[in-house]
């Protein structure tokens, strides 16, 4: 075993069996290079790796990794709201719209229970470590106490909320505990309550109302806490405070803690595991079906959509061969230079490809001319570049941008399948170097000789109005829809609007 596996095994065995002096992440880093060759380490700022399961996007990391996360965070200041994902918590979200809403906008959610493992299985999705909260406090409340990070405890009863933090400060020596308050608060207390964790100093709030109450409420506080990180921990105060006693370690590993929850508390539980539990099991079932479904129906609706790309190029070859041919020869008589204009752009999944046109401008326009030009952009999105009247295009290179005739030879791109004949528009390099997350969503399927907003405008249509059409069109898409672009390009393409 390498030297930086065997410190990282050190500290994790320190951090999870209930020893303090464990070395501080950063500390490592700088005493072992190993450490980060070994293990990278999340800074506070960046994204956790998450799997889709159940239509929610649920982290999927392991149990140090998450705590470090947190109390980065926490040291950065930076804004976060952490929420748990059950199978109570899903069938709950299913009937409550603001609910599902606040878990898909948590800033982590992470994944409780053997029922959220069973239906990552259903899907074949890989998920992480079960990151249930009552597993995740203690070696939370260890890295806390070691940065010197506080915390205040909000809910539960006022005994059991008063019992938990006393419990927390003897366990976890050095824990900086702000304050305490029980949840049983009512609505016209409530700036009191905020008042009291913001005097606090406080920079790690644990919400133990219960769910859904909890996650909503945090959602729609957030803003007035001065606390940089509020996680919604449901039942944790009762474990922690040790008025519900938790299940044998073997019940745990084994995913079978709700059996023992529900012979310690039969008339509480019984609907929520008995029924509730068979309830989950069944949607998830039905979700991973669909899923399946969608994914069988999407690859025959790739290959039938591919052979309707190799068939309609080859054709479209043929039945322009004369077009294509006169229009080369014109180019080469008008002006020096090749007839065929080779271009990288940038295809599905960012993959790069050569994109074939006729010339539409000088030979010598070069990258000098561009950059004189560039001050007269018609475009103000800061990506893209049109000019209407640019000096560069030639006589009969503006006859065929204007009719589309220079685009006919990417029919050679579709034929070669790195195109298709219904998809986003091939975008520049430099362009996709500008494109925000979101705007990286139409490089999720294959570039188009025409699409949505070519026969709704061309280039009267805004780049951000393209990226929607684009997106909406890639989530939606099918042979029918292409069908019908299809038909109506012709007609955008002779009424020539937004052609230049």
């Amino acid at each position: 075993m390498s030297r930086g596996r065997y410190i990282l095994c050190e500290w994790s065995n320190d951090l999870f069996n209930g020893e303090f002096n464990m070395p501080d992440p950063v500390a490592l880093q700088q005493n072992h290079p190993t450490f980060s060759a070994e293990r990278p380490r999340l800074g506070p700022t960046q994204t956790l790796n998450t799997s889709y399961i159940l239509g929610y996007d649920l982290v999927s990391a392991d149990r140090a990794e998450m705590v470090y996360w947190i109390a980065d965070r926490a040291q950065s200041r930076t804004p976060t709201q952490i929420a748990f994902l059950n199978a109570h918590c899903d069938n709950l979200a299913r009937k409550d719209w603001k609910y599902r809403d606040t878990l898909r906008s948590a800033d982590a959610l992470l994944p409780d229970g053997s029922g959220v493992a069973l239906a990552a299985k259903f899907e074949g999705r890989k998920l992480g470590q079960n990151l249930n909260g009552t597993d995740l406090f203690g070696p939370l409340c260890r890295c806390l106490a070691f940065r010197k990070i506080p915390v205040f405890f909000l809910g539960g009863r006022p005994e059991v909320a008063e019992r938990t933090t006393a419990i927390a400060e003897n366990k976890f020596p050095g824990l900086n505990v702000a304050g305490f308050h029980h949840g049983y608060f009512a609505p016209r207390e409530e700036d009191a309550v905020l008042e009291s964790i913001n005097r606090s100093g406080a920079r790690v709030v644990f919400v133990a109302f219960g769910v859904p109450d909890q996650d909503v409420w945090i959602s729609r506080i957030k803003n007035r806490l001065n606390a940089p990180v509020v996680i919604g921990v449901g039942g944790l105060f009762d474990f922690v405070s040790e008025r519900i006693p938790r299940a044998p370690t073997w019940m745990r590993r084994t995913g079978m803690e709700w059996l023992y929850r529900l012979k310690c508390e039969p008339k509480r539980m019984w609907r929520r595991y008995l029924v509730g539990n068979l309830e989950f099991v069944c949607h998830a079932l039905k979700h991973a079906l669909g899923q399946r479904s969608r994914k069988i129906k999407r690859a025959i609706d790739d290959r039938l959509k591919r052979c309707v790309d190799f068939i309609g190029a080859g054709c479209g070859l043929v039945a322009f061969s004369p077009l294509l041919l006169a229009t080369a020869v014109t180019i080469r008589l008008e002006s020096r230079g090749p007839a065929i204009f080779r271009q990288v752009r940038v295809g599905k999944d960012g993959a790069v490809f050569t994109l074939f046109k006729f010339r539409s401008m000088r030979s010598d326009s070069d990258d000098i001319a561009f950059k004189a030009l560039a001050a007269s952009n018609d475009r103000d999105d800061g990506v893209t570049f049109k000019l209407k009247n640019d000096p560069r295009i030639t006589g009969f290179g503006a006859f065929i941008r204007k009719y589309s005739i220079d685009e006919l030879p990417q029919l050679w791109n579709v034929l070669r399948g790195e195109m298709s004949l219904v998809g986003p528009r091939p975008a520049l390099p430099k362009e996709v170097e500008k494109y925000s997350p979101a705007e990286r969503r139409r490089l999720s399927g294959k570039p188009g000789l025409t699409c949505t907003w070519q026969i709704s405008g061309r280039a009267d249509i805004s780049f951000d109005q393209q990226v929607r059409l684009d997106v909406a069109y890639l989530r939606k898409r099918s042979i029918w829809q292409d069908a019908v672009i299809l038909f109506r390009t012709p007609i955008a393409v002779l009424s020539a609007r937004g052609a230049y």
